[in-house]
């Protein structure tokens, strides 16, 4: 089946798309929507631009538009760049977000596409532990739980990162991978990417009790 697969930059939504592909679907398109609004419901806002790069990296076509980010509103907006696509169904890396997979749903419902959501009710020790096995690179970069201060921001997701997650877990009932916003994470590479996106800057802005690793300058280098 041809799929377009929504692709946020993070872990969850890189991971979704690749198992899509090990599953037998032809990836056909990557799409982006940049939300002006940081507080979307639907998508994230943090370092979205380089999702070009990863794109770019998997050899696959990428589709980008912006939305205000308005609630539900920005439904239409992802209807009206998923309809054009000579598509038959969607991915995405919702793993127990009702929000995300129920609305998703809606659009493919009228547009006449099938949803598919290959992580959704995986195990999140599982998910997080298949990214380190298979040298998925990615760091984290936001952050807005307990437990999580600024030395978070731009740290890489290893075994050491999920073995702390998992005891802000057990501590504050932080979600191991985010889904309760948590945290927000970025794939600087993958073993299906031609290249590696390097990050020449970054800022860290920590406003006491929430943070964005916001990444102002990166580019494709070899691996």
């Amino acid at each position: 089946m041809r799929v377009a697969a929504l692709l946020s930059g993070g872990k969850d939504s890189v991971a979704a798309a690749r198992r899509a592909q090990l599953m037998g679907h032809h990836l056909t398109h990557l799409v982006t929507l940049h939300p002006q609004n940081p507080h979307s419901y639907m998508f994230h806002s943090s370092n979205t631009q380089l999702t070009a790069l990863q794109a770019q990296a998997w050899g696959i076509t990428h589709i980008q538009a912006t939305t205000p980010g308005r609630k539900e509103e920005e439904l239409q907006d992802l209807e009206r760049v998923l309809d054009p696509l000579p598509i038959e169904g969607v991915v995405t890396g919702a793993i127990a977000s009702n929000y995300q997979a129920t609305r998703v749903n809606a659009v493919c419902g009228k547009l006449g596409l099938q949803a598919l959501h290959p992580l959704w009710g995986i195990d999140p020790q599982t998910h997080l532990e298949w990214l380190t096995e298979h040298q998925v690179h990615t760091i984290f970069t936001a952050v807005a739980a307990h437990g999580l201060d600024q030395t978070w921001l731009g740290r890489p997701l290893d075994n050491a990162a999920i073995e702390r997650l998992k005891a802000l877990n057990a501590q504050y009932g932080v979600h191991l991978c985010g889904e309760g916003g948590e945290y927000e994470t970025l794939v600087l590479d993958a073993p299906w990417f031609s290249r590696r996106i390097q990050v020449e800057k970054a800022q860290k802005h920590w406003d006491g009790n929430s943070g964005v690793y916001h990444i102002t300058l990166a580019h494709l280098a070899p691996k």
